[in-house]
């Protein structure tokens, strides 16, 4: 048992968060982008052999969900206790601190049964938390959106949710950081939605992105709608509502600063008219798509648009062409390749997936069967439902021959 009630918040954080020792040291060197906690840094301070920094309390605060102001309160008010001993024999008093420490915010915070819930609650309050701490919140929400690039959509829930009551717990208590809590609030919500639709957890989805929504209205920033309804678009039953769920947001990107979502959107609507049969809605999206490109920076936009990279607009493209039958697409499909060059093991599943696909249909079959292989390993390595989508297409495409790497993709797409 730790030898003061701050060492034991600090346990019950970890074990709340389904955490080992040394994967919460790794959770707060993922907020701090430092890697200078140690498992056995962990082990010191949950045994209050040691107090954390005040940059390091920030960091556990964020990487638990806790509310930075108050795991300094608790900081400081463990350092009083080392400075001034008090009777510690007495095994009521340390009762009643356990409780007041891990009560509250933390309590309170499991209210509601889902972390949407818990998000949807906090919308409604008011209060405080400073700038340093709201920096913190919003620089980890890009971060993660950035971490889908390397980490499974399993590896990653875990480190949502808990950001996402970080930011539930810091809302009430930033009346004037308000609007800058929401918005990370929403794109994290956001990120959840699709992780949960990407591990099949539908209604999930659905929920995290309706509050996404309401974070969007009551922040007045109509882009992060769009990030809501884009990711929406892909799990909507029937390609009417995922070509409606699109319309919407494309009045949400327009104006400066948003090209490369206008992009995304723009593009994923032609996917969608494309799979509908309707070449000309299609052709005259992605016209928008490729326009909207020309202006795009995706380093220097939001964080979520970082993956519309040059190759993932290729990707788009060549699942538009794909899907009409354009014979644009064999042509598109070898400049992609060459684009890529060098860089083609690292493209990522859905990149080399659709590339896979449209070297096959244009003919192109030793590349394709190649790209194919790259594809497998990348899908086994990061399983994912886009992945899994463009698996038994690429596998309905290969030569007889290629017996092997068809039961590959059979099973990927199992």
């Amino acid at each position: 048992m730790p030898a003061d009630p701050f060492g034991h918040l600090l346990l019950r954080l970890r074990m709340e968060a389904g955490r080992t020792q040394e994967q919460q040291a790794a959770a707060i060197n993922t907020v701090s982008g430092r890697d200078t906690v140690t498992r056995r840094e962990i082990s010191r301070y949950e045994n209050s052999e040691n107090i954390p920094t005040a940059h390091t309390l920030t960091h556990i605060a964020v990487a638990c969900g806790f509310p930075p102001a108050q795991l300094q309160r608790e900081a400081a008010d463990a350092r009083a206790r080392r400075r001034y001993p008090t009777n510690r024999e007495d095994p009521e008093w340390d009762d009643m601190e356990r409780r007041k420490l891990i009560g509250g915010v933390v309590m309170g915070a499991a209210v509601a049964s889902e972390p949407w819930g818990r998000l949807a609650h906090a919308l409604a309050k008011g209060s405080r938390v400073d700038a340093h701490a709201v920096d913190a919140l919003t620089k980890r929400a890009d971060a993660l959106h950035t971490s889908e690039n390397h980490l499974t959509a399993r590896q990653l829930r875990g480190h949502v949710e808990a950001h996402l009551d970080a930011l539930t717990a810091a809302l009430p208590r930033a009346p004037a950081y308000e609007r800058d809590l929401g918005i990370a609030a929403g794109e994290t919500a956001a990120l959840a939605g699709w992780i949960a639709w990407d591990l099949g957890d539908h209604p999930a989805a659905r929920s995290y992105y309706r509050v996404a929504v309401a974070c969007a209205d009551a922040s007045g920033h109509p882009p992060l709608r769009a990030l809501a309804l884009a990711y929406a678009s892909y799990g909507a039953a029937g390609r009417p509502r995922g070509l409606e769920l699109l319309t919407r947001a494309v009045d949400d990107v327009r104006g400066p600063g948003n090209a490369t979502a206008a992009a995304w959107i723009h593009a994923r609507h032609a996917e969608e008219a494309a799979a509908t049969g309707d070449a000309t809605a299609a052709l005259r999206a992605l016209d928008r798509a490729r326009t909207a490109y020309d202006y795009a920076d995706h380093t220097a936009e939001q964080a979520w648009v970082r993956f519309m990279t040059p190759a993932r607009m290729d990707c788009l493209v060549l699942s538009v062409y794909g899907r009409l039958g354009r014979p644009e697409l064999a042509e598109a499909a070898a400049a992609a390749t060459r684009r890529l060059g060098g860089e083609l093991a690292d493209a990522g599943v859905v990149v080399l997936g659709d590339l896979a696909a449209a070297l096959l249909a244009g003919g192109d079959i030793d590349q394709g069967v190649h790209v194919a292989r790259r594809f497998v390993t990348a899908a086994d390595a990061r399983p994912n439902t886009m992945g899994r989508a463009r698996a038994l297409g690429i596998a309905a495409r290969l030569p007889d021959r290629e017996g092997e790497l068809r039961a590959r993709l059979e099973a990927c797409a199992a």
